[in-house]
């Protein structure tokens, strides 16, 4: 069967002063990290000549300093013309991990891989067939139509402890996702578990202006003194875990000292009498001893968020990698709620969709899930909210206020259970996986447990991996495919407003490379499966075109014009139709969570394992554990390939404090053995004061590109790698929606003799 072409665009072109030649500058948006910056690239006869901020973008002014500066904007040159790059499909041609491949073309790759897979679900249903994503970057919407025609719902991925846990609960709460953002009315910013400089350049630099120029506080609240604590007006220096007691302790003073939103409260606000019981159990006293944070700033904090209002919330990753993720999530929502920072200029606002056009989930065409297959979701029956149990209960609601918006939702909000998955691969229990495709996401690096993700990997039956490089996922498949850049394929986000970019760099250049984007290999994959007339599209921009079809654009045209439209601008939308909830009013008590079966009201639980959670266990790793840091040039696992990137920061480095090295032998370079009851790794050590002497912290995302890819190196997965430290019992995961914990473990450090 002859794989579809892709239709060709006709490219604009206009005249560049250099050296007399015509050359093509596009509009693309730098999808490297999830500032998501509009850039133009420019173009020499097929060849990338530079990447440029896009000035005639709406936003470029805001964040011009970010991308002018941006690392991965400077070296996109060297990245995209790496020797490594993955140019054609691949097929293993030794055992799995022997680095033996040979060249496949596109045809074949696709009618094998689509005969191994009827092969699988002929013999153990779709079910038995899996997925794991990246950080929603690429197009996972179209992910999803493929498995949901497929008939599997089992696709796991970063989403369920990156982000898709916020969204999750602001929607619970709110029936919308809040989005902090800073004006010039904005006189408080609570920044949570990160959130600042390298996490949200853009919104940073508002706040730092905020600051200087109108005299908002900055409140942070993190255990390292991160680069936005020297910009803070007062640092929660917090616990590891204990997130959710700090909270529920600023409620209640909150509470106590009647400095809520009264108004609101009552008109707006679900289960207060509820929460002010569920609260009092939380005195400063009490929290300040379970925190490690003094109750007077405590209650410096919640008098400040509470009384300079209107307020921002903006949470970082500390939150989302939680064991008691949901819980504290829930309690953050609800001081935005109490303090009327509810979609309110210079607060938390409501994102506005783009109306009318055709959103995310009508492509990922969850319909077409059959119930009976829902109902195998691993995980769905103990980890309801964050699978389609927990998504269909909440997107009743936001149908009914929001019509055709509702759809807008984030596409990567329903799961399943991803520690499961991998357990199912290796006991065939409740089922068993014998088929896995991997894109956009590398599970040697970034999931948990990485000694068991390996062994589970290696059973499968059929493991394809679609990647931009060679990695250590990708060294145990059957199949790797290259994927395109943001260079080489389109891209249309419709949440707030529209944004577009073009192909800047066709996907093949013969006798050079040849690489397809997602929806090129699920539409190919679902063309082997049967699936002809679900996918009418022959390419990405004809996906575009359907999908701008009810405002009279084309994909083409709406790029023509700008390649943006904005949102109409809307505060206190819910004065019109209340909120899209079962109440229609913010649920501080969780109709919701009730609904599955879940405690309404956060409540405090000490982490599984920590020196109190575990003291047995404290005796031999004294120390509690932060992975998970990130850190420039690099974005999780990619980019250490890049030798200008690289060359930035060439080692992994964990955090120890200077009387914690002193006591242990170790000095500022040294290479030191972090070890918890998983295994062991290695980085270098950096010395940091602005820590408590109990916490370690390392960093997340280490492989070594350079280093053999073969078994048993696997490029270095196992030698500085945090997951190889990290647990994913199902036992310790959130029991509500399943999150791993990645910052709140123990360990114990060495120094590593002879390195």
């Amino acid at each position: 069967m002859a794989f579809p072409s892709a239709r060709k665009p006709e490219m604009r072109k206009r005249k560049e002063k250099s050296q007399g030649n015509i050359m093509t500058v596009k509009r693309v948006v730098c999808m490297q990290c999830h500032n998501a910056c509009r850039l133009a690239a420019t173009v020499d006869h097929n060849h990338l000549v530079s990447v440029d901020p896009d000035e005639t973008f709406p936003g470029t002014k805001s964040s011009y300093t970010v991308t002018k500066g941006c690392p991965r904007r400077r070296n996109v040159i060297e990245y995209f013309y790496h020797p490594g790059r993955l140019n054609y499909p691949l097929k293993r041609a030794g055992a799995r991990g022997e680095n033996k491949w040979q060249k496949i073309s596109w045809d074949d790759a696709f009618d094998e891989i689509g005969a191994r897979l009827k092969t699988i679900m002929d013999q153990h249903g779709p079910e038995a067939v899996a997925t794991t994503s990246g950080t929603g970057r690429t197009h996972d919407e179209i992910r999803q139509r493929f498995f949901n025609l497929l008939g599997s719902p089992n696709h796991t991925g970063a989403g369920q402890i990156c982000y898709g846990p916020f969204c999750v609960m602001s929607n619970v709460l709110f029936g919308w996702r809040l989005f902090p953002v800073v004006r010039e009315n904005t006189r408080c910013i609570l920044l949570w578990g990160g959130g600042g400089p390298r996490y949200w350049d853009v919104f940073w630099k508002a706040a730092i202006k905020a600051r200087k120029e109108n005299g908002a506080k900055i409140i942070v609240i993190d255990p390292r003194g991160i680069d936005s604590v020297k910009q803070a007006d007062l640092w929660l220096q917090i616990r590891p875990g204990t997130d959710c007691a700090l909270a529920l302790g600023m409620i209640n003073h909150i509470i106590q000292k009647e400095l809520y939103d009264k108004p609101f409260v009552k008109k707006w606000c679900y289960g207060f009498e509820q929460l002010r019981q569920r609260a009092s159990e939380y005195p400063l006293g009490k929290v300040a001893e379970i925190t490690w944070v003094p109750s007077e700033k405590i209650q410096q904090a919640a008098e400040w968020y509470a009384t300079l209002t209107p307020g921002v919330t903006n949470h970082g990753m500390g939150i989302e990698h939680l064991h008691a993720v949901i819980e504290t999530l829930h309690a953050h929502f609800i001081l935005s709620a109490l303090c009327g920072n509810v979609d309110e200029k210079g607060g938390d606002i409501f994102a506005t969709p783009y109306p009318k056009i055709v959103h995310e989930q009508e492509i990922a065409a969850h319909d077409r899930l059959p119930d009976a297959q829902v109902h195998k979701t691993l995980g769905i029956d103990r980890f309801r909210l964050m699978s389609r149990k927990g998504f269909d209960l909440v997107q009743t609601h936001l149908r009914r206020v929001y019509g055709n918006e509702a759809f807008a939702r984030t596409s990567y909000e329903a799961f399943a259970h991803g520690p499961s998955i991998y357990r199912a691969a290796l006991t065939g229990k409740p089922y068993p996986i014998k088929g896995m495709i991997t894109l956009s996401s590398n599970p040697m690096v970034t999931a948990p447990n990485t000694r068991l993700v390996y062994q589970a990997l290696k059973s499968l039956d059929l493991y394809v991996v679609a990647d931009f490089f060679m990695t250590p996922s990708a060294q145990l498949a059957d199949y790797v495919l290259p994927a395109t850049t943001y260079l080489e394929r389109p891209w249309l986000w419709a949440y707030s407003g529209i944004v577009g970019s073009e192909r800047a760099l066709p996907k093949a250049v013969e006798g050079q490379y040849d690489r397809r984007d997602d929806y090129d290999i699920w539409r190919g994959l679902g063309f082997r499966l049967g699936q002809q007339q679900d996918w009418p599209w022959d390419s990405l921009e004809d996906l575009y075109d359907y999908r701008l079809k009810p405002i009279h654009l084309t994909f083409e045209e709406f790029m023509n014009q700008g390649g943006f439209l904005s949102s109409p601008k809307e505060y206190r939308r819910y004065e019109k139709a209340g909120f899209a909830t079962s109440t229609g009013k913010i649920e501080i008590y969780s109709k919701t969570l009730e609904a599955l079966g879940y405690d309404p009201l956060p409540q405090y639980q000490e982490p599984s394992e920590s020196p109190y959670g575990r003291p047995d266990r404290a005796k031999d790793y004294p120390f509690i554990l932060i992975t998970g840091g990130r850190h420039l040039p690099f974005y999780h696992s990619e980019h250490r390939q890049v030798p200008s990137m690289r060359k930035m920061h060439p080692d992994p480095v964990v955090q120890i404090h200077p009387d914690t090295a002193a006591g242990l032998g170790i000095k500022e370079g040294d290479w030191v053995w972090i070890e918890s009851p998983r295994g062991r790794i290695t980085q270098r050590c950096r010395l940091f004061d602005a820590m408590d002497p109990k916490v370690v912290h390392v960093q997340h995302g280490w492989w070594y590109p350079e280093e053999d890819g073969a078994e048993p190196s696997l490029h270095g997965v196992w030698k500085s790698n945090c997951n190889v430290l990290t647990d994913d019992d199902p036992d310790i995961c959130n029991p509500i929606s399943g999150g791993w914990p990645l910052r709140t473990l123990l360990c114990k450090v060495t120094k590593a003799q002879g390195q």
